[in-house]
């Protein structure tokens, strides 16, 4: 369970001499991402100034975190690899797959009797390959790695688009699909497209109902959905070193909202103290003695602009709360202005109910922000109009906060304590009643707020804030409640007020846990024997895809043209799904059952061009594979948005699609569908999404001529034998293509393995 100080000593050594190197290089001070960045090339050398968004670059990471579910995949792509141990220190996190129901007991052992068998092919893998293992319960992965594997300077990946988390922490933590995570397992390199850099100076001070969520809820705002695709967002200024760690967490954590590559902080005073608090003193000593290395040097964040490609200033004394929603967590309101934009949508106004944890915000100072609202509520005779539920983050935070009494606040208000997991942050949640699909709102202190994402209920109105207003909105029941300015009628009949809430930092007798949930592999776990049954419905062994046959793909067929935002839940949901994680044949059955058809606007209907009838996505490709036929799927902008789940590639590509054409793809799932053997291309000219036609056939022109920095010739053939031909782009470059034309990057992988 423990850090590896003697890695991390290795990690500052080399940032020390290769911080200084990259200086005569770029000749000019350098960002905190930068000296990072350059810090853990591949090659070790600095050897040029990369393109920032354009050069492609090989990167070693020190570390790799997986959860459960995306784990299922990436362990099965390595058990092919042929590799006897994982090259990188690597650990599994059991945090998905425990359905908030009834509270934390009953719940885990519902979770370990539905889904006891992936826990143990996950504990089995983790012991054979020399992986850490965290039992379910034990927390929510970004949370746990923060208390015990996050550190600065550090360059770390994980298959989960929140591994952004750690950037709290002051590392490069990055978001990638297991494919990914499968190279660095076995020791091959990491590659990212060189990432372009957004400076954020905070200035001032937070108070008040202020909060870190409030930051972050901001720029999601100011930047949208993909405002950040393809960049790190650097924060600094005296207002960064002002907040505490896990808040600087929790804004890196949603940065994943807004695109970006990662968030980071500069070293400070603040994750001194969480690193100490969390008994990592050999880490803080180690730091500190190269801490001008662990932050952006000082000219840069006195003239941001010459540094950074794009600056956002924000006051934080000026700082209002939030809550951004519904559907999308760019759409930022500052609570003073719900009322008359509620009003306006239509949005329902009753709050039923009020969630606080998920790996956004359930760090112990979180829960003590929310226990003080929580407390006030108590004191002063109000009953809590909506219903409660609260999430922590780690059994570490859980046991602690206990044990002070935090949670024994939220219980006086008759909360419902869950499991240490993410429940309906990933739509792992049995809400009674969401079948009915009735309008409603709640509220939530996550990060999503995607249609169905939290209950199913494409008719729940979900709204993103901080834990602390949460606790405020659902103590009023109102959506447009203002706890700065609104009264409230306690029980005697009496108007009183909310007052700001207080929190605690870390907590005042230190972190405390009897069992934290980690299981160590042993040191030889070759005579380990991994079991998937033949016959399971949860796992299933995987088969290479086959390469490509160096020809033009001709004679496809559409298989659906996305309309508006197409996130990977609308590719492959979680919730109920996430059971299948395991069995790439069974979980295909949900392959972009969420997105709305172009041609009548309904989800998981389809026409089938081989029988003229519509169908549901799956089955309608079910036919087209039987039958030999290429397809294509056709999406709008920033196709792919949201988890880092290689479900929403490996599942048309099992599936038989060939190819995935749209006006802009999400960072992680474009590279998604390069690892898996996908031909991702994009719309040389974005109106031409609007001639295809329900019944086209594509044919590439020169394909059989693939080449970095080539626009690929499309023919579109319409059902009226007229044709219209397009230009796209692609941003492969020869290394991927080489997957390409392999199947799949783990198929070069094994054959390079092989010889």
């Amino acid at each position: 369970m423990a850090f590896d100080i003697d890695m991390i000593k290795a990690v500052y050594a080399q940032i020390t001499e290769r911080v200084e190197a990259a200086r005569k290089i770029v000749n000019h001070p350098l960002t905190l991402s930068e000296k990072i960045l350059y810090a853990h090339l591949w090659d070790g050398n600095p050897t040029k100034a990369f393109t920032r968004g354009k050069d492609y670059v090989d990167f070693a990471p020190d570390r790799i975190a997986c959860q459960d579910a995306t784990a299922q995949m990436a362990l099965l792509q390595f058990m092919q690899a042929g590799k006897p141990k994982v090259a990188v220190p690597t650990t599994v996190h059991c945090d998905h797959l425990i359905q908030a129901k009834i509270g934390a007991d009953k719940d885990l052992q519902e979770a370990l009797n539905t889904s006891n068998e992936v826990f143990n092919f996950l504990g089995s893998v983790s012991n054979k390959y020399g992986i850490g293992f965290w039992k379910p319960g034990a927390g929510i992965i970004h949370q746990v790695v923060l208390e015990n594997y996050a550190f600065p300077g550090g360059m770390m990946i994980g298959t989960d688009s929140h591994t952004v988390n750690a950037g709290g922490l002051g590392m490069v933590a990055v978001g990638v699909g297991g494919a990914d995570a499968v190279d660095v397992m076995a020791g091959m390199p990491w590659e990212l497209k060189f990432p372009k850099l957004i400076g954020v100076k905070l200035t001032g001070k937070l108070s008040g109902w202020s909060s870190p969520k409030d930051v972050i809820l901001k720029v999601a705002g100011i930047l949208t959905v993909k405002g950040g695709t393809g960049a790190i967002v650097e924060y600094f200024g005296e207002g960064a070193k002002s907040m505490s760690c896990t808040g600087k967490g929790t804004i890196c954590n949603m940065g994943a909202e807004i695109g970006a590559t990662t968030s980071t902080f500069g070293y400070d005073e603040s994750m001194e103290r969480y690193l100490r608090a969390t008994e990592r003193n050999d880490v803080a000593d180690a730091a500190n003695k190269v801490k001008e290395h662990l932050t952006g040097d000082d000219e840069v964040y006195a003239n941001p602009e010459k540094y950074f490609d794009q600056v956002i200033e924000i006051n934080l004394s000026e700082l209002k709360p939030h809550l951004n929603g519904p559907f999308t967590p760019d759409l930022a309101t500052p609570v003073g202005e719900m009322t008359e934009k509620a009003k306006a949508n239509d949005w329902p106004m009753d709050v039923e109910w009020g969630l606080i944890g998920s790996c956004t915000n359930s760090s112990y100072e979180d829960l003590s922000r929310a226990a003080s609202v929580a407390q006030q509520a108590v004191d002063k005779g109000l009953v809590t109009k909506a219903e409660f539920g609260i999430n922590p983050g780690s059994e570490q935070v859980r046991f602690t906060a206990e044990r002070d009494g935090l949670l024994e606040v939220f219980e006086k208000l008759q909360a419902r304590i869950f499991t240490n997991a993410c429940g309906p942050c990933i739509g792992q949640w049995a809400r009674a009643g969401a079948d009915k699909q009735e309008k409603n709102t709640i509220v939530h202190s996550f990060n999503r707020n995607f249609s169905k994402r939290a209950d199913g209920n494409p008719n729940t109105h979900a709204f993103v804030s901080s834990p602390e207003m949460v606790a405020a909105i659902a103590i009023s029941g109102r959506l447009d409640f203002n706890p700065i300015t609104d009264k409230l009628i306690n029980d005697k009949g009496e108007e009183v007020m909310l007052e700001e809430p207080t929190g605690l930092e870390l907590p005042p007798k230190g972190f405390d846990v009897e069992d934290a949930g980690y299981v160590a592999p042993p040191s030889d776990g070759s005579n380990v024997e991994v079991v998937v049954a033949p016959d399971s419905k949860r796992l299933q062994l995987l088969t290479p895809f086959e390469p490509w046959d160096g020809k033009n793909i001709t004679g496809a067929k559409l298989l659906i043209k996305a309309f508006g935002k197409c996130t990977t839940d609308h590719i492959s949901m979680a919730g109920p799904w996430l059971r299948y994680r395991g069995h790439l044949d069974n979980i295909s059955d949900n392959c972009l059952i969420g997105a709305v058809n172009a041609f009548n606007k309904e989800t998981n209907k389809v026409k089938n061009q081989v029988t003229g009838e519509y169908g549901e996505v799956p089955a309608t490709q079910r036919v087209y594979k039987a039958e030999g036929v290429p397809t294509i799927v056709v999406g709008d902008h920033n196709y792919g948005e949201g988890s880092s789940r290689e479900h929403a590639a490996m599942e048309p590509r099992h599936l038989g699609v060939k190819v995935v054409l749209v006006k802009s793809f999400a960072r992680i799932h474009e590279t998604n569908l390069k690892k898996q053997g996908m031909l991702g291309i994009t719309f040389a000219n974005e109106n031409d999404y609007d001639l295809i036609q329900e019944d086209d056939t594509f044919n590439f022109i020169d394909l059989e001529n693939f080449a970095p920095d080539k626009p690929l010739t499309v023919e579109i053939v319409h059902a009226d034998g007229s044709k219209d031909t397009i230009k796209t782009n692609h941003t492969y470059n020869q290394a991927q293509i080489e997957w390409f034309k392999a199947g799949s990057a783990l198929n070069l992988i094994k054959a390079q393995n092989k010889s």
